[in-house]
């Protein structure tokens, strides 16, 4: 049988197992996984997160619960236990919306870009992968964080008879509305990362929109304020875990407003795969 393969080998005829592997969208998704996970600066971006949520989320029910006699009527009237265990969201939302830049410029800042889309010619492929690596691994975390931070922030809230439980009006809709905010919204920073190419201007981008924008908004004239500031990326994403309370001229229904913020992921991951088939790396 050996000499029969030695001949093989010599004649040129290569064995079935040694065919080239055709590319496919798992292993491509595959080899995703393994950069995404094999990265130092991934474990270390999606620790800052979490202990961002979790612990900001504590911290915030405590201080309110401290200060909660001292609150006025229209402040105790728009109280709501669950959406302050949940305060940590709008910090761990930088964190997860910088990975998602990182996860698609820093491959065109080292020059690796030029090898992933070598060996997968068809380019797509390599973003479509990207993005559900990047929404099943921070969905799935932000998810464990969100349910801690509720836990946590409503046993705070207890010792002053404030916390309410899980099977409350809107609180399981919150706890994972939270960790679909945040996936969604990291995802358009790995959108803005695919389509401006530059670590630098990505995250600038995205903290622009999601920081700099909502407090800006406020200063305009109130006929305005009303109509535009809910429709802001962070107020329409934010409405599905309560944390666009407030808002000028009220806040998006829960649906609606992470639906728009949906449309405004696909409206960038769209512009980032057109960037991506038609343009150099």
């Amino acid at each position: 049988m050996s000499a029969v393969t030695t001949s093989r080998h010599a004649a040129g005829v290569t064995p079935r197992s040694a065919a080239p592997l055709k590319v496919t969208q798992a292993r491509v998704l595959r080899s995703e996984w393994t950069k995404f996970r094999s990265l130092r600066s991934t474990m270390w971006t999606l620790l800052i997160a979490l202990t961002l949520m979790i612990g900001l989320g504590a911290l915030f029910s405590a201080v309110n619960a401290s200060q909660y006699h001292t609150m006025g009527p229209a402040g105790r009237a728009t109280f709501s236990p669950v959406a302050v265990s949940l305060t940590g969201t709008f910090f761990a939302v930088v964190a997860f919306g910088v990975l998602g830049v990182l996860l698609m410029s820093g491959e065109y800042g080292t020059g690796m870009i030029r090898s992933s889309l070598t060996v997968v010619p068809r380019r797509l492929p390599v973003l479509w992968g990207k993005l559900a690596v990047f929404a099943g691994a921070v969905f799935s975390l932000s998810l464990v964080a969100s349910f801690v931070s509720f836990y946590l922030g409503q046993a705070i809230l207890n010792g002053h008879h404030l916390g309410v439980s899980i099977t409350s009006p809107d609180a399981l809709r919150s706890v994972i509305g939270a960790a679909l905010y945040i996936t969604v919204a990291g995802l358009i920073g790995l959108a803005l990362g695919g389509l401006l190419r530059a670590t630098a201007a990505g995250i600038s981008v995205f903290a622009a929109v999601f920081f700099v924008l909502p407090p800006l908004a406020s200063l305009l004239p109130t006929s305005i304020a009303e109509h535009l500031t809910r429709y802001l990326p962070s107020y329409a994403g934010s409405a599905i875990w309560g944390g666009s309370q407030g808002v000028a001229g009220g806040a998006l229904s829960a649906w609606t407003g992470f639906g728009l913020l949906c449309g405004y992921a696909a409206v960038l991951t769209a512009a980032a795969a057109w960037r991506l088939r038609h343009s150099d790396a």
